[in-house]
């Protein structure tokens, strides 16, 4: 059973197998509780009305739209809603032509890499607090564009990035690195200061440099 505070999840997906998968594997978790699972823009406009959700999770290519205009217009009516993209294409380059008042705190999760159904949730959670949280494998497959900022990273720092992009917690980055969260976070400041992000600014620090790195990086020949 579903906890009270349980974050409610609508899902938006076209495949009907995928579409009962997704609602089974986000059963698995006390604290979250589906209230729509629907197959087009239509429908989810019509389900998902301000404060019906807390989270949604969308499929990027839809009959009668796609995932993008559909997370804009979502958001749009409901500010604070969590956004995250599943898509069975890399289409994570798509997140940095969002539109500046909707930018903030949008995931994406490949459906052929993100496979088990830890990274789903963890994912959906990551998406309710606001935060960015992108596929690791391709994450991993991704290398500094020559004379890009990122490029100007050292191995360290390039390597915290990319958790950090994951969603992890600099205690969880520290965990994974076997280093301090006091290193983790002066790792954070000089990642900051390479890629130009002012941690005082009002938007998300973490979220700018998750969009810095898919800006700025591209797959490993």
């Amino acid at each position: 059973m579903p906890t009270p505070a349980a974050l409610r999840v609508g899902i938006v997906e076209d495949q009907p197998l995928f579409l009962a998968m997704l609602v089974r594997t986000l059963a698995i978790d006390p604290g979250l509780i589906v209230v729509a699972a629907v197959r087009t823009v239509t429908e989810a406009l019509h389900e998902l009305p301000p404060g019906a959700a807390d989270v949604v999770v969308l499929d990027v290519d839809l009959p009668d739209g796609n995932g993008i205009s559909l997370g804009t217009q979502l958001r749009r009516r409901q500010p604070d809603i969590g956004i995250l993209l599943l898509s069975a294409h890399d289409a994570m380059d798509l997140l940095l032509d969002l539109p500046p008042d909707v930018a903030a705190g949008w995931g994406y999760l490949s459906k052929t890499s993100s496979t088990t159904e830890q990274t789903l949730l963890d994912a959906v959670h990551c998406a309710a607090r606001g935060e960015t949280v992108l596929d690791a494998d391709l994450l991993d497959a991704m290398r500094p564009r020559a004379g890009s900022d990122v490029a100007a990273l050292s191995d360290r720092q390039f390597a915290v990035l990319r958790l950090l992009a994951r969603g992890l917690s600099n205690a969880g980055i520290g965990v994974r690195l076997g280093i301090t969260e006091k290193s983790v976070q002066n790792h954070v400041n000089a990642i900051y200061a390479t890629l130009g992000i002012d941690a005082d600014r009002a938007r998300n620090p973490r979220v700018s440099a998750a969009l810095r790195l898919i800006e700025q990086t591209g797959p490993a020949l």
